[in-house]
């Protein structure tokens, strides 16, 4: 019977113990409910830096994908297409992106790290078309294998872009 007591008051210990740990513990990150912490980063420039948006979405490999708060954990390789950023408001920036990765983290963080972004507004249509016409001709004549793969890469990222472009 005494243990029974004994092991009674360590359990009530325990919970009070625990209850009064419960406003001490830090979570994985301290973002808004809402929100996602968003670090969009490049070998040579950071476009954002633990700033809070309400939604990216991502031309990933397998598919186009939308982060929203708490999305589940991913890493994501990314395609040449457009980074959507909905940043609170409703204003959304546009990026275009190469290539890169998207790490989806626990607490609502999402980092990308992108070879090269520009804002999509920095492209000229008629200016894309031309590059475009030129590099497929020059597909056609490259001697090599790594030439023929660099035209299969600028072909990829010059298609993409066009689709995009206004």
């Amino acid at each position: 019977m005494a243990a029974l007591r004994l092991s009674t008051k360590s359990i009530l210990r325990s919970r009070q113990l625990v209850a009064s740990w419960k406003g001490s513990f830090r979570g994985y990150a301290d973002v808004p409910a809402d929100k996602i912490r968003l670090s969009l980063t490049l070998p040579h420039q950071i476009i954002y830096q633990n700033s809070d948006v309400v939604q990216v979405n991502l031309p990933a490999v397998t598919g186009d994908l939308g982060v929203l708060a708490n999305h589940v954990p991913t890493i994501e390789q990314l395609r040449p297409g457009v980074v959507d950023v909905v940043e609170e408001g409703g204003v959304t920036k546009q990026f275009f992106v190469s290539s890169g990765f998207a790490i989806v983290q626990p607490g609502s963080e999402l980092s990308i790290n992108a070879v090269e972004a520009y804002p999509l507004e920095d492209f000229s249509a008629e200016a894309i078309r031309a590059q475009l016409a030129e590099a497929q001709k020059n597909s056609t004549v490259a001697a090599s294998e790594i030439d023929q793969i660099e035209a299969k890469i600028e072909l990829e990222v010059l298609e993409a872009l066009a689709a995009v472009a206004k």
